[in-house]
């Protein structure tokens, strides 16, 4: 068993396939594009002084979720 980057722990087969599969999902001109749009949404937003604890709790969780799937499509291109 191995634990991914979303923290769930799963057979390394079980967690390869992900991986590659992320990485074939997100290959190409469209792929690209669609991972800029993410990344502009959540790891590139700047928030100033006036965001609200939910707002900045949301965005944070919207930056995790682009940082697994950043990290599973690099992983996958490791393993294809």
């Amino acid at each position: 068993m191995s634990v991914g980057p979303d923290g769930y722990v799963r057979s390394p087969k079980v967690e390869r396939n992900l991986n590659v599969s992320f990485a074939a999902l997100f290959s190409g001109d469209l792929g690209e594009e669609v991972i800029k749009y993410i990344r502009s949404i959540t790891i590139e937003s700047v928030s100033g002084p006036q965001v609200s604890d939910d707002e900045l709790r949301h965005l944070e969780g919207m930056r995790y979720l682009a940082f697994i799937i950043q990290q599973r499509i690099t992983l996958g291109k490791k393993d294809e």
